[in-house]
């Protein structure tokens, strides 16, 4: 049986340029005893990607050039050599990038047994939406009645982080910039805040006129005007969760930190990163809270779906040009 794969053929500086990408194909071996096949259905889209394509090794190792690129995928069961997993599984696994993966068994993880779309498992229930609970509840520790800020508010992680703080009571206002990403938050009962052509101050200004309290809590993927804007806004005791910084991926040489950081003195602030799968062992808390109220279409999930493996190099790209709206996803 033959899989076709993306490779990284160099390490791009700035954003990658299309033809870094190549699509090869391979005649799979046989399988080793603790191996299965699987067929993939659904491939993740993740901005955390850029950073696996810089060459040097941050808190996951990096792409090698010439070797099958990874990523989330979705897929079913079609040969197996474990006892663990059966043919017709439908599985969670990290080989992405490609349409036939084969992969040792104990990299795999059957779906469970609910009633969502399974690729649900990428997005809402995967690592996006364990990002939006992780940040809120385990890092900024955000209760009833709090000014919750999010950047990149219309998108994977995001669109779960506003509407898991709006279930707790909370005043929300969204970072976002097309304008019908600014509408989907609006109809969440969310406000609406752009950052398209604002200056630090300027978008500081726009925020603090939609949470005229100030911020209590804000989730940041963006950084840059975003991050500076928040933190003239913040509250005593305001607490910060970094999932990310999207706007420095693909710059060619360090960004400038923000002017104001003496805010989180002056406010007795608390910043603090995070990568989500340091917490993992909370899935199943996360997934006792969120699950129900995705089966019974309680959460308004996006998901920005394009079609095929030849496509998967555009989709990424589409990440750094606002492309999404939700879940960035390639179905096979």
């Amino acid at each position: 049986m033959q899989s076709q794969f993306y490779t990284l053929t160099d390490y791009p500086n700035g954003l990658p340029d299309r033809a870094l990408f190549r699509l090869e194909t391979q005649t799979l071996p046989e399988l080793a005893e603790g191996e299965v096949r699987i067929r993939n259905h659904w491939l993740s889209v993740d901005p955390y990607m850029r950073g696996r394509m810089s060459g040097i090794r941050t808190y996951v190792d990096p792409f090698e050039i010439g070797k099958p690129m990874e990523g989330g995928a979705i897929g079913e069961v079609i040969e197996t050599n474990d006892s663990s997993l059966k043919v017709g599984d439908k599985v969670n696994h990290m080989g992405g990038w490609r349409d036939i993966a084969q992969l040792p068994a104990e990299g795999v993880t059957p779906l469970p047994d609910l009633d969502v779309p399974e690729q649900a498992y990428l997005g809402v229930l995967g690592m996006p939406g364990m990002t939006a609970w992780t940040g809120l509840n385990l890092i900024a520790e955000c209760k009833p009645g709090d000014n919750v800020l999010v950047s990149a508010a219309s998108g994977a992680v995001g669109s779960l982080a506003v509407q898991l703080a709006k279930a707790k009571g909370c005043h929300v206002v969204g970072i976002a910039g097309a304008a019908h990403k600014l509408a989907w938050l609006e109809s969440m009962g969310v406000e609406p805040v752009s950052y398209r052509d604002r200056t630090a101050p300027e978008l500081s200004d726009a925020i603090k006129l939609a949470s005229p309290n100030g911020i209590d809590v804000y989730f940041e993927n963006v950084g840059g005007v975003c991050l500076e804007a928040a933190l003239s806004q913040l509250n005593e005791g305001a607490r910060i969760a970094v999932c990310g910084m999207i706007d420095s991926y693909n710059a060619k040489a360090p960004s400038p930190g923000p002017n104001n950081l003496v805010q989180l003195v002056m406010r007795k602030a608390k910043m603090q990163g995070f990568i989500v799968t340091d917490h993992w062992s909370s899935y199943p808390y996360f997934l006792n809270e969120v699950a129900p109220q995705v089966a019974k279409g309680k959460l308004d999930y996006k998901e920005t779906v394009k079609e095929g493996l030849e496509s998967m190099p555009d989709a990424f790209l589409a990440l750094f040009e606002g492309g999404n709206t939700g879940k960035m996803l390639v179905r096979l």
